[in-house]
């Protein structure tokens, strides 16, 4: 298996991770912690895509893509929090008022799981983060212990995968997703 990540740059690659099977479906998109809520509610169907298209033209930071043998398999969502709405969120602490990237969702197509690809995914977001000039990344995982997470619910990830990835708790929130705590992560990329 060779496993290359790099940042999202092409709208096919985007949509086979993160797109509808059916056009008219209305799917997150990973658009969610990108827009601000109302827009959220308003994109429907095709506009979602349509819209993250324009995201991709205009160069803004997405996130990055992991391909297996050339297959786009993996996605992980990171940008400068202050292009997120992590900067207004009631319900996960800033700590500081560091310029930090959030990494806010990983996923990886079925069929290429149980691989390692997640903790290639935070390695290519935190690479990439760096890249642009990030002093540090935030992620806000699940701090599900040893419990089973249902794999809809865990786009954010599971702290001991940041955990693993060099990444510290830096504060708890009470936010809750699918029954579990999530916590703030942090890595210090200075």
């Amino acid at each position: 298996m060779t496993v290359d990540v790099r940042p999202a740059s092409e709208f096919e690659d985007v949509r086979a991770l993160l797109g509808p099977k059916s056009p008219q479906a209305n799917v997150c998109w990973c658009l969610s912690y990108r827009i601000p809520s109302k827009l959220n509610r308003e994109l429907r169907g095709p506009a979602r895509g349509e819209y993250v298209a324009g995201l991709l033209r205009s160069g803004a930071p997405l996130g990055v893509l992991a391909h297996e043998d050339g297959e786009p398999v993996g996605w992980a969502a990171v940008a400068p929090r202050a292009d997120t709405s992590f900067v207004r969120n009631r319900t996960i602490p800033h700590i500081d008022d560091l310029p930090v990237w959030s990494l806010w969702c990983i996923r990886v197509r079925p069929g290429h799981r149980g691989k390692g690809l997640s903790h290639a995914l935070i390695a290519g977001a935190v690479a990439y983060a760096r890249a642009q000039g990030a002093p540090a990344v935030e992620a806000y995982p699940l701090d599900n212990g040893d419990a089973r997470v249902d794999l809809t619910m865990a786009y954010p990830g599971l702290r001991k995968n940041f955990e693993q990835a060099g990444f510290t708790h830096a504060a708890d929130t009470t936010s809750v997703l699918a029954g579990h705590p999530r916590v703030l992560m942090r890595l210090d990329l200075r």
